[in-house]
């Protein structure tokens, strides 16, 4: 019987936030656990666990892991998740398929995914590898040296997770049976995406790169090709935008790599994103505003998904200096403020300071919490189940939370940083999100496909957290230069 070992190990992680990534952050799935888990997934590890099932394979699955993006992953995270996958290959297996994400930098390794391969490949020397990445991983050479497949997503956001899976799995599946190996190329233009720049959902210059992507998987000979976007602020040399091929031969994987490389960099102006300084985006919101439905204040400086502490208040503060009310926010990060709630009791008057307490290297000092008044609305152990397309069906905590109304604002308070990517996040303290005149979440895309639905407008607001667009503010120290556009007189030819 064809014997498969499948994991999951998914972090993103930003080289500049202060937001801790010990083992305790993966809430880590081991064994029976793990395997339990896999089956019907919403990633690639379900679209993995079903094909192995459709082959009648005999399955383990050593680890399914996933942390929100935060700082580097601690070292004894890192070698306790690794050395659980490598103990099933060394068991001996047939295959491998791996749920990874792409920009996984630990305390020692610059390269997460690429270390990670590198073990498993000298253990399983011959035995197919097949890989699934984030649109946002930044590709390594050594990450396509040590595999024999890798696709990744083609959605931000990203709602083609279990698919990305089933595409890995039928490029895998001839492997099990002989068939030869595909070639990979990597093509790395010198450039930095910004991630505002790479909404699939609009008209631009990544929707345009992936749409040439797929049509370039219509070519005989070509089995898959991924356009990756990177995460900029993961801070190693490899940094940036790289496309991915796969293909019958060495050479055609990569004349396609080549070309789409060629088009990435001849609109790389297109990837650059302008910050509006947020006074002028909160007049803008304020001007949008109507009362028939929730403008959108997208927080992408302090975004929970790029490892921001999600307690930076400059949008709110801005809001309230502005006169505004009818807001409502969150989830805001600061699991001191949650104690004093919880002590006091729903319906309990209380004086706070809200957030502002997480500095980050190399940026300026916080300025004082945001001093508050108000009522506790609601308590919660801030648990509920997604309704949305991204990782529907599966529970989500945010830790303990409360809602805290100060008359003209009602806000979502939790333990740890949390993406809102869900209505539950504020339907679980009995909060109407639609009933916002102002809806402020510490968010840049994810939120999107249920929440933009729901809002008259979207503006997206600049503000001091380690997520920032304007990548100028942050001190790369590995960073392979000259790199576009930090540095705009950098020249490529392939």
């Amino acid at each position: 019987m064809t014997r498969l070992v499948l994991a999951r190990l998914n972090h993103e992680t930003n080289s500049f936030s202060p937001v801790k990534t010990p083992l305790a952050a993966f809430a880590p799935k081991w064994g029976g656990e793990a395997q339990a888990a896999a089956g019907n997934y919403p990633a690639a590890i379900g679209a993995f666990h079903a094909f192995a099932r459709r082959i009648g394979a005999e399955i383990e699955v050593p680890l399914v892991a996933h942390a929100m993006p935060s700082g580097p992953v601690e070292d004894d995270a890192f070698e306790a998740m690794a050395q659980a996958i490598l103990a099933a290959v060394e068991k001996g297996c047939d295959g491998i398929l791996l749920d990874l994400h792409g920009a996984m930098v630990t305390r020692s390794h610059d390269d997460g995914e690429g270390e990670l391969l590198r073990r498993i490949r000298a253990a399983a020397p011959g035995v197919p590898i097949g890989v699934a990445l984030d649109l946002h991983g930044n590709i390594t050479q050594a990450m396509l040296d040590h595999c024999d497949v890798i696709v990744g997503f083609k959605t931000y956001p990203h709602v083609d997770m279990v698919e990305t899976g089933e595409h890995v799995a039928r490029l895998f599946e001839p492997l099990l049976y002989g068939a030869p190996r595909p070639a990979m190329a990597l093509c790395h233009p010198p450039m930095l995406a910004a991630t505002l720049c790479m909404n699939t959902t609009t008209d631009c210059a990544m929707a345009d790169l992936i749409a040439l992507a797929r049509q370039a998987e219509a070519r005989p000979g070509v089995q898959a090709v991924t356009v990756f976007g990177g995460f900029p602020i993961s801070d190693l040399a490899e940094t940036g935008l790289s496309i991915v091929s796969v293909a019958d031969t060495p050479e055609l994987a990569r004349e396609v790599a080549r070309e789409l490389g060629r088009e990435a960099w001849r609109r790389r102006a297109e990837y650059v994103y302008a910050e509006e300084p947020l006074p002028q985006s909160i007049a803008r919101a304020a001007a949008l505003a109507d009362g028939s439905a929730p403008v959108l204040l997208l927080d992408h400086g302090d975004n929970c998904m790029s490892g921001g502490s999600c307690d930076v208040m400059d949008v709110l503060e801005e809001l309230l200096a502005a006169g505004h009310d009818g807001i409502m926010v969150g989830p805001i990060a600061d699991p001191q403020t949650v104690a004093r709630l919880f002590a006091a009791g729903e319906g309990a008057e209380a004086e706070i300071a809200l957030g502002n307490k997480t500095p980050a290297e190399g940026l300026p000092a916080p300025r004082p919490p945001l001093r508050l008044k108000g009522r506790v609305a609601a308590l919660s152990d801030g648990r509920y189940r997604v309704a949305g397309p991204i990782y529907h069906g599966q529970e989500l905590s945010m830790g303990r939370a409360a809602a805290f109304d100060t008359g003209v604002a009602r806000i979502v308070i939790c333990e740890q940083p949390h993406e809102p990517l869900d209505l539950g996040c504020f339907a679980c303290l009995g909060l109407d999100a639609a009933r916002a005149r102002f809806l402020h979440l510490k968010s840049r895309m994810y939120c999107r496909p249920v929440f933009e639905p729901l809002a008259k407008a979207v503006v997206e607001c600049a503000s001091s957290g380690v997520t920032a667009s304007d990548y100028q503010l942050f001190a790369f120290k590995k960073l392979a230069r000259p790199i576009y556009p930090l540095d705009l007189g950098t020249t490529w030819h392939d």
